[in-house]
């Protein structure tokens, strides 16, 4: 977009009046999203949160984009503490969230959301015109070791787009020059939920947790063969306890779909499962209070996990793929096999590697947001930000853009299409009965995921 000329006859810019309160509205559509862009939005705003003198205090807004991984209240609780009470988290549509918006006035938005939902609401932020518009955000969760390009341009048009270390930073800015597009949102911090105390070995307790994740490995087979190899390494240890670790119960979603749980496949193990293993929920951090050893295929509970310390595996058992993930830890030191950790082998994990992957295991971790916050108080300090102009427009990829826009119910340009805008409340009951089909159609839908898209898959293979 093409800056806009001065004339002489136009009035000078008024400085705008800082509010008494930083407004910040966090916008997440799955659980871990939420545990994300929470604890993004606080990290963000650590200093002005009372840690200068005369700073405004903040108020952090939760607000859950509709859809199949919408977290249900024991996923919000589980999530841990991230400074924002579960109960006055509400759910949204996109056209409401975007009305929300324009009508409250924020001074910060952190989009915890997938690319193509970034991208919705950035055309859709851009369409409100909005005299004085918040600051956006957003990022990734964790590793990110697939749809690089196609991620990273979904998310180009944020004023900040963080980058979980400096290996990932190097990365967005080589996609974004790539492309011709301003790679200057692009800044380095790291994951907001690293933390906990350093691990120190216990007298007594040893203690094995193998971090499942939703969608890798995929298939029924690969997932029966470690969670077999899980048991056995019980059995072969009777001694020691045995966590699988999970992410949901049966019905729940998650930032993943999981068509095959763990807790099904469990059910049938042979001779049913070993007295010193079980399966466990709850916060990620709790449970690393009591790991001696965490197992896993490339979840990014393994950067949390090395971040403390804790001796952390990488499995090769399925092969180092790249649809597995595992492939991001080559050089890392900590891939091995069952066989290996059946023995007692320990990886350890290479420095160099460590150094470059935003773990912070050297103590760094406090200053890992430096950069990010003073990016985002030099924003808030200025008079007008500039429009917020994506790399995807109706004219670069108009092919792409009016689906990913269409599925958010926006036109083209980011306005709403017609009948999408947010219904008026017409009482109680309504609102009631409203939200009981909603219910009811998600749970329709994950039945469909998880029951029936299996079955139809399993037929077609036949």
């Amino acid at each position: 977009m093409p800056p806009r000329t001065s004339n002489a006859a136009d009035p000078a810019p008024t400085p705008a009046e800082p509010r008494p309160v930083l407004r910040v509205a966090v916008l997440a559509d799955s659980d871990t999203r939420w545990k994300w862009g929470a604890l993004t939005a606080r990290r963000l705003t650590a200093a002005a949160d009372g840690g200068e003198r005369g700073a405004r205090p903040v108020e952090v807004s939760g607000l859950l984009l509709r859809g199949r991984a919408t977290p249900t209240p024991r996923q919000l609780a589980e999530v841990g503490e991230v400074g924002i009470e579960a109960a006055k988290v509400r759910e949204v549509t996109a056209v409401e969230f975007l009305h929300t918006v324009r009508d409250e006035g924020y001074d910060v938005v952190v989009l915890a959301l997938v690319g193509g939902g970034v991208q919705a609401m950035l055309h859709g932020l851009a369409a409100l015109n909005l005299t004085r518009r918040p600051v956006i955000v957003t990022g990734y969760v964790g590793v990110v070791y697939e749809k690089l390009a196609d991620g990273l341009l979904l998310r180009h048009g944020a004023d900040v787009v963080l980058a979980n270390s400096a290996h990932d930073a190097e990365r967005f800015r080589a996609v974004y020059e790539g492309v011709g597009a301003d790679a200057s949102a692009v800044t380095e911090a790291a994951l907001p939920f690293l933390g906990g105390a350093p691990y120190r070995a216990e007298e007594g307790r040893d203690t094995v947790v193998f971090a499942a994740q939703p969608s890798v490995p995929a298939s029924r087979a690969d997932r029966t063969y470690l969670l077999r190899r899980l048991v056995e390494h019980a059995r072969l240890h009777p001694r020691r306890e045995v966590l699988l670790k999970l992410r949901s119960k049966p019905g729940e979603h998650t930032t993943h779909i999981e068509e095959l749980p763990y807790q099904k496949l469990a059910q049938k193990v042979p001779g049913g499962l070993p007295p010193n293993f079980r399966l466990v929920y709850g916060h990620m951090g709790e449970v690393l209070d009591r790991t001696d050893l965490l197992v896993t295929v490339s979840s990014t509970a393994a950067l949390e996990s090395l971040h403390r310390r804790i001796p952390t595996a990488v499995l090769t058992d399925l092969g180092v793929r790249e649809p597995l993930g595992n492939h991001h830890f080559v050089g890392s030191g900590l891939l091995t096999s069952w066989d290996r950790l059946d023995g007692g082998y320990r990886p350890r994990p290479d420095g160099q590697w460590l150094a470059g992957q935003g773990v912070a295991a050297d103590g760094s971790y406090s200053a890992a947001y430096d950069t990010a916050r003073a990016k985002v108080a030099e924003l808030l300090g200025e008079d007008r930000l500039p429009a917020l102009a994506p790399y995807y427009t109706p004219a670069t990829a108009p092919g792409y853009l009016p689906g990913i826009l269409a599925r958010h119910h926006l036109a083209p340009d980011g306005s709403p299409l017609p009948g999408a805008a947010a219904p008026q409340e017409t009482g109680r009951v309504r609102g009631a009965v409203r939200e009981t089909v909603r219910n009811a159609a998600r749970g329709a839908y994950r039945h469909g995921v998880q029951r029936v898209a299996p079955v139809i898959r399993r037929m077609g293979e036949l």
